[in-house]
C-alpha cells in the first residue's frame, strides 16, 4: 500500500468510527503534510480518492469536510444520454483536425489531458528493452525472411495463449501481426469494403476508425449508442432493413472516449445481427487488459460463428506503446488480411516482435497489469470527482469500467473547440469532442486523459478548465442577452 493510500485508509477509518463525523472539517492540505511527515502531493491524492469515494467533499476557499453518507456523490453517468446522430451516411473529414490537435498536445510541456496515449511510465520498457538488446546482440541474422507475415511464431504463440488464458480459444494460424492496432483496422476494413461504401460506426467514435474510413474514400454512418451499453443493436437492425452497409466498426470493450463495456448479450445480439445481413465487423480490442471489474471481458470474436468478426488487439495500450505491435485475426477474411499486409509494409520490425515475446513468455505480464488496472481505476474515480468538483454545472461524465480516458459533456452552447484553444494557451490540453464524429455533433463535448499520475499540477489544471468554461458560459449568456 502506498503512502497516500495509508493516509486515505486511515482518515477513512476515523469517518467508521464517528471520531470524523459529517460536517466536520479535515485538517488542511498543508497541517497534514506537517503533522504526518508527508509530501503534499502525498496528502492531495489522499484527499482526492477520499472525495472520489463520497466521504469527503471540498468546498472552494474552506477546505475538506466530511460528507453525510446519504448525500453521496451521484453516479457520474448519470444523465449523460445515448446519442441520437442523423441516420445518414456522411463523408469523413477529421484527419487535419486530429493531426493539428495531436501536434500540440505532443509540443512544449503541456498537460496532458488530451493525449491519447498512456503514461509512459506505467510500462516496463527497461525490461522490455534488455530483451530487445539481447535479441540484438544474439542476432547476426535478423532479415526481412524471418518476420514476412503472418509474423514473428513465438509471438503468435504467446499471444494465442494469453487468449486461453483469459478464456478464450483461438486458432494461432489466424493471427496476423501488425504495425499497432492502426494497421490492423485499416487492413480489415480495405479487405471488406471499397471506396464509396458505408461504414457503420459508433457515435461518438474512436477517430482512427473515422481515419481509417477517410483513408479509403468511404462514407461512415453513425449509429445511436448509449453510454453504459454500446451501440444500439436495436437502431443498426433498422438501418440495415432499409440500406446496404459494407461493414460495421466498433469497441465493445471499454471504447474510446466513452469507456462503456457492452454487455454479454448486446455482443450476442450484435453478431447476430451481423450473420442475418452478412455484414462484416471489425472489432477494435486495444483496451481489453485495461478492466477494472473482476474478471476479464469477452468479445465479439467469442460469439461469431461464421468467421465474420475481424477481431483487432494490441500491446500499444497495455504493455508497450513505442513498441507499436497489434495484430489482427480476420476470420474468413484471414487470407486477404495477410496479403494486404505483404503488400502495404512487408513486414513488422522483428525485435519488439521478439522482446514482446520474450517479456510475456518470464516476466509476468499479469502482474504488471494489475498494478496498471488498479491505478487506472482509482485514478478514474479521482479524476470523475475533480470534474464534478471544478466544472460548471449541469457538466456529465461517462462512467468509464476500463481504459484510461473520460468523456465529459459539458452544458451547451459551450463550444469545445473554444475551450481547448483557451486551455492550450494556459499550457493545458484537451480533446475537443468535434474529432470523435464525422458530423457536427458533440460541439460541447471533451475526452480527458486520466492515466497520468495524480498531481498538484493535474488537479490545477483541471480547475482552470473549469473556470474556463464556466467563463465562456457566461459570456455566451451576456451575448445572447444583448
Amino acid at each position: 500500500m502506498k503512502l497516500y493510500q495509508k493516509l486515505a485508509a486511515e482518515l477513512e477509518h476515523q469517518i467508521d468510527k464517528g471520531v470524523l463525523r459529517a460536517g466536520d472539517r479535515l485538517p488542511s492540505i498543508r497541517q497534514t503534510h506537517r503533522q504526518h511527515g508527508l509530501s503534499v502531493t502525498t496528502v492531495v491524492r489522499a484527499y482526492s480518492l477520499l472525495e472520489s469515494q463520497g466521504l469527503i467533499e471540498g468546498r472552494p476557499q474552506s477546505g475538506y469536510f466530511v460528507r453525510r453518507r446519504d448525500a453521496a456523490a451521484p453516479t457520474p453517468g448519470a444523465g449523460l444520454a445515448p446519442s441520437r446522430p442523423q441516420p445518414a451516411s456522411a463523408p469523413v473529414d477529421v484527419s487535419r483536425l486530429v493531426l493539428s490537435t495531436l501536434r500540440a498536445i505532443g509540443s512544449g510541456s503541456a498537460v496532458p489531458l488530451g493525449s491519447p496515449y498512456p503514461d509512459p511510465r506505467l510500462f516496463p520498457f527497461q525490461r522490455l528493452s534488455r530483451h530487445a538488446h539481447a535479441i540484438g546482440r544474439q542476432s547476426t541474422m535478423l532479415g526481412v525472411p524471418d518476420e514476412l507475415p503472418p509474423g514473428n511464431p513465438e509471438l503468435i504463440r504467446q499471444i494465442a495463449r494469453r487468449y486461453l488464458e483469459n478464456g478464450a480459444r483461438v486458432d494461432p494460424a489466424e493471427i496476423i501481426v501488425t504495425l499497432g492496432a492502426t494497421e490492423a483496422i485499416n487492413l480489415c476494413l480495405q479487405a471488406v469494403a471499397k471506396p464509396g461504401d458505408t461504414v457503420a460506426v459508433e457515435s461518438p467514435t474512436y477517430y482512427a476508425m473515422l481515419h481509417a474510413i477517410e483513408r479509403l474514400g468511404m462514407r461512415a454512418l453513425e449509429v445511436a449508442t448509449d453510454p453504459e451499453t454500446g451501440i444500439d443493436v436495436d437502431a443498426l437492425a433498422a438501418i440495415l432493413g432499409r440500406q446496404r452497409v459494407a461493414a460495421c466498426m466498433v469497441m465493445p470493450n471499454f471504447q474510446n472516449p466513452l469507456g462503456y463495456q457492452m454487455p454479454d448479450a448486446a455482443r450476442r445480439a450484435l453478431v447476430e445481427l451481423a450473420m442475418r445481413y452478412d455484414m462484416p465487423i471489425i472489432e477494435s480490442d486495444v483496451y481489453q487488459e485495461l478492466h477494472y471489474g473482476p474478471a476479464h471481458p469477452g468479445s465479439l470474436k467469442m460469439h461469431d460463428r461464421r468467421g465474420l468478426v475481424l477481431h483487432c488487439g494490441s500491446f500499444s495500450k497495455s504493455l508497450a506503446p513505442a513498441y507499436r505491435i497489434g495484430w489482427a485475426m480476420p476470420g474468413r477474411y484471414r487470407d486477404q488480411v495477410e496479403k494486404l499486409k505483404f503488400l502495404n509494409t512487408l513486414t513488422t520490425p522483428s525485435i519488439p516482435q521478439r522482446a514482446i515475446a520474450e517479456y510475456l513468455r518470464q516476466d509476468g505480464y499479469e502482474r504488471h497489469l494489475r498494478r496498471v488496472r488498479k491505478m487506472l481505476a482509482q485514478q478514474a474515480r479521482m479524476m470523475m470527482a475533480a470534474v464534478q468538483r471544478f466544472f460548471p454545472a449541469g457538466t456529465r461524465t461517462s462512467n468509464p469500467r476500463g481504459g484510461y480516458v473520460l468523456w465529459v459533456r459539458l452544458p451547451p452552447p459551450l463550444d469545445a473547440m473554444r475551450l481547448y484553444r483557451l486551455a492550450l494557451a494556459r499550457g493545458i490540453t484537451v480533446g475537443p469532442g468535434h474529432m470523435f464524429s464525422a458530423g457536427s455533433g458533440y460541439h460541447n463535448c471533451i475526452r480527458l486523459n486520466y492515466s497520468y499520475a495524480w498531481s498538484p499540477e493535474i488537479e490545477k489544471a483541471l480547475a482552470t478548465l473549469g473556470k474556463l468554461a464556466a467563463s465562456c458560459l457566461r459570456q455566451d449568456a451576456a451575448a445572447r442577452s444583448r
